[in-house]
């Protein structure tokens, strides 16, 4: 199902066009994390850009696939700390190894529709059973009809079942299989904060399509949120059935 973000999510780098990434590309993990280990935290774009293409820190054998993976790269993450999304993720990326995958996936679905279209089936698949290639094709025809050719609709198929698996919400080469996550403070700080930012507030954070993807029950997200306030990420707090959230941490960082 399509799933688009009011205008200021737009201002602060969330994208409602398709953008193409994942006709060619995954959410290239490997090569985000390699970027971010070369460029200091606040490093503005031209740092990334040099580190991709003039240190080739992402470790492509040409200079136009070290271009493209960099253009990729951009799409997905914005890697521009003028943009609330990217700044926010760069903030918490070295806080919590574990938590990258989740972080790169959740950016990757802030900035790629395409992507996005496709978490209902994911999700809807219970644990251990297959999630299907042509079942994400068909999610992202339903989205965007007309949008690709049957077999560019195939390819950006097999490569979004491929970043679900780098997020690990799926296992496996040949078979997709469903899996829980790995669900963190860090990774639920970040989901949050980009329900947050789409405008939710209270209890209905913690029902956003990103914290969806945590995959986990209410009360785990509550207990995940507490230790998130407890380390200083965000400021949660539950009172008289009021739910409070903030994110002074993420604002004010950088």
């Amino acid at each position: 199902m399509r799933v688009d973000v009011p205008e200021d999510a737009l201002r602060a780098g969330f994208t409602n066009e398709p953008v193409g990434t994942h006709t060619s590309r995954t959410i290239m993990l490997a090569e985000l994390r390699s970027l971010l280990a070369s460029v200091e935290a606040n490093g503005p774009y031209g740092a990334y850009q040099s580190a991709a293409v003039e240190q080739n820190v992402t470790h492509k054998v040409t200079q136009s696939t070290r271009i493209k993976t960099l253009r990729h790269l951009r799409e997905l993450y914005g890697l521009s700390c003028e943009l609330p999304v990217f700044k926010a993720l760069r903030s918490l990326w070295d806080a919590d190894r574990e938590a990258q995958p989740l972080l790169a996936l959740l950016c990757a679905l802030a900035r790629d529709p395409v992507l996005r279209s496709t978490i209902d089936e994911v999700l809807a698949v219970p644990v251990g059973d297959e999630v299907r290639p042509m079942h994400l094709a068909n999610a992202v025809n339903a989205s965007f009809p007309g949008h690709y050719s049957p077999d560019v609709l195939a390819r950006t198929a097999r490569n979004i079942a491929s970043s679900w698996e780098q997020a690990g919400v799926l296992q496996g080469r040949a078979r997709k299989l469903r899996q829980g996550p790995c669900a963190t403070p860090v990774s639920t700080t970040f989901a949050l904060y980009l329900g947050y930012r789409c405008g939710t507030r209270a209890d209905a954070l913690l029902a956003t399509p990103w914290t969806r993807v945590l995959d986990r029950s209410d009360s785990e997200l509550r207990r995940l949120a507490a230790e998130a306030s407890r380390q200083g990420w965000l400021t949660y707090r539950q009172a008289g059935g009021v739910t409070d959230v903030r994110f002074d941490f993420l604002e004010r960082a950088g």
